[in-house]
């Protein structure tokens, strides 16, 4: 009788490790699939000054809070607009960023309120200078060598920004 126990409990355990190694191999499918970039959005034109920006656009929850992580590189005048339903206070921060950006903070009207530059792989908040609905983020240093800065004003694409 002893002898059957001991099968038995050695069964057990080796179901328990199998069913422990399978739900281990799908988190680790799991996490490496959030550790993919997303793939491209939609894009939208934009135009600062005599420069045109190519930017995708993460218009809802999910695309916004995975923004451009896990990116290893951003073409020529690309970035990622971020458009929200209403002007609130935005913060923004780099954990799964791999590349330094800079994020503009836009007005309803399309006026830059403040740029911020910031590292990848860092949890520092980058917030808006007061509450705004769209963010660029493009690679870092791009509005300053643009010669842009708050109070800039970008246009897009008819009914995006509204009249001042």
């Amino acid at each position: 009788m002893q002898r059957s126990s001991i099968r038995t409990g050695a069964n057990v355990l080796r179901r328990r490790a199998s069913a422990l190694a399978g739900a281990c191999a799908l988190l680790m499918a799991s996490a490496t699939a959030s550790a993919q970039p997303q793939p491209t959005l939609p894009r939208v034109e934009l135009q600062a000054g005599i420069h045109l920006i190519r930017a995708e656009v993460a218009a809802d929850n999910t695309t916004r809070s995975k923004g451009l992580m896990f990116r290893e590189k951003l073409g020529p005048n690309e970035g990622m607009l971020f458009v929200f339903q209403r002007p609130s206070a935005q913060c923004f921060w780099m954990r799964n960023t791999l590349i330094p950006l800079s994020i503009a903070f836009i007005d309803d009207d399309g006026s830059i309120v403040n740029i911020e530059d910031m590292q990848p792989k860092t949890e520092d908040s980058h917030c808006s200078a007061k509450p705004v609905r769209y963010a660029l983020e493009m690679e870092q240093g791009w509005f300053r060598k643009k010669g842009l800065a708050a109070g800039a004003r970008l246009s897009g694409p008819k009914g995006m920004f509204r009249s001042p």
